[in-house]
């Protein structure tokens, strides 16, 4: 037991759903009432982010952590921090713990980045000496050194997330927590920071890593939880892991549904009914040709009208590796005719053309957001499908094609000299 970082023993958090305009403090017999409903069944207005969930980490291991939005991936590593309890079991931590939970976590908005740095520090029972020897690689990495002495609430994001990043990396705790935060930075930081986690495992200290990118899950860590509907599905060395996660809840035939009880309550007013490829004929279908032209079709509804609404796509590998991101306002004209969607039922759909795509297999996600002002719902492992290249250009060599896409273009030989 002494070389284990981490013990989790049938953790649970339940919340409450919505809230109540006549909240008032609890008595004793609410609280007793409460916890007898809670060894029972599931009372109404509640649900359990997590359940049932146990598993052990030892000293130096890089563990990451995948599941759907809404999995309960971010709670589970919430409680681990201790920034919130669990409704039940016990979550055991033997260090000091680094969390990059989300952007500017622990980050007072009226300190300058300087004085962050040290307030972390203090935070981790570091003393000021520890953290002077480190303050200069911290600014550095974070590339802010301009804008230290500058109250953080000035910064952008991007310059938050460089700063905590380098903070939690750098102050050397025992166990780094991070969450799917380096999707706010640009590529090339967030290379930087995959590489400089890279160093911290292999400097023997404990990492849990969530993230929806698989190369990077594969990339760092050796072992992987699959974490579904709260649950502990599956726990496996990584290659195994992320096999079993992306071959799980796909629709085999072209479409994926949600059910109510699937969409989180924050996603409000917007719902997301369905995502389909649809292939000759406007049929759902899993499997599409290279050489002709496909669509994908997103259903939702909004209980209530939407400023600003986008729906968009984002295309991968089974990898995690990006290959392109849309939305259904892209086109200025389109963008104008819409600024505001009223309540009803809609369908968003878009064209990919043909020869675009090489044979493989692709994930398709979808977003909802309005730009710079709120996310309603994101979904980034929503369907897979494959794309069959027969017909395509340079069939006739049998050789593999490299990369995602498979573009048919206009060659030209001439003859200089015979």
């Amino acid at each position: 037991m002494s070389d284990l970082a981490i013990r989790v023993e049938n953790l649970g958090k339940q919340y409450r759903i919505g809230t109540l305009n006549n909240q008032r403090y609890q008595t004793l017999r609410d609280s007793l009432s409460t916890l007898f409903q809670r060894n029972g069944s599931t009372p109404g207005g509640r649900i359990w982010a997590l359940k049932d969930v146990s598993f052990e980490v030892a000293q130096g291991t890089v563990l990451g952590i995948v599941g759907r939005n809404g999995a309960g991936k971010s709670t589970l590593l919430k409680i681990l921090s201790r920034v919130t309890d669990p409704t039940e079991g016990i979550g055991e931590i033997r260090g000091r713990v680094g969390s990059l939970l989300e952007v500017g976590t622990g980050f007072h908005p009226e300190l300058t980045g300087r004085e962050n740095i040290f307030l972390n520090g203090a935070i981790l029972g570091m003393q000021r000496a520890e953290i002077q020897r480190k303050f200069d690689e911290i600014v550095d990495f974070s590339e802010v050194g301009q804008f230290i002495d500058t109250p953080v609430k000035r910064y952008s994001s991007g310059m938050y997330l460089r700063l905590a990043f380098a903070v939690a990396a750098h102050l050397e705790p025992e166990i780094l927590v991070v969450d799917e935060v380096l999707a706010v930075g640009d590529a090339e930081f967030q290379r930087k920071c995959l590489g400089k986690m890279s160093d911290v495992a292999q400097q023997g200290r404990t990492v849990l890593f969530v993230s929806h990118n698989m190369s990077a899950i594969l990339r760092l860590t050796t072992e992987t939880l699959v974490i579904e509907k709260g649950r502990l599905k599956l726990r496996a060395p990584t290659p195994e892991a992320v096999d079993y996660y992306l071959s799980q809840g796909f629709s085999q035939e072209g479409q994926r549904t949600w059910d109510a009880d699937e969409v989180p309550p924050e996603a409000a007013p917007f719902r997301p009914l369905a995502v389909r490829i649809l292939g000759p004929g406007c049929r759902a279908c899993d499997s599409v040709r290279s050489t002709e032209p496909f669509q994908v079709e997103v259903e939702y509804c909004l209980s209530a009208p939407i400023t600003g609404l986008r729906v968009g796509i984002y295309l991968m590998s089974t990898r995690g590796e990006y290959i392109f991101t849309s939305f259904d306002t892209d086109d200025p004209a389109r963008f104008e005719r819409y600024p505001v969607r009223p309540a009803g039922r809609y369908v968003s759909r878009c064209t990919i053309p043909a020869d675009l795509l090489n044979e493989g297999r692709y994930t398709l996600g979808i977003n909802a957001s309005s730009y710079r002002v709120r996310r309603y719902f994101q979904d980034e492992q929503a369907l897979n499908f494959t794309v069959d290249a027969t017909g395509a250009p340079g069939m006739q060599w049998p050789e593999p094609r490299l990369g995602p896409t498979r573009p048919r273009l206009d060659w030209k030989i001439e003859v200089i000299d015979s």
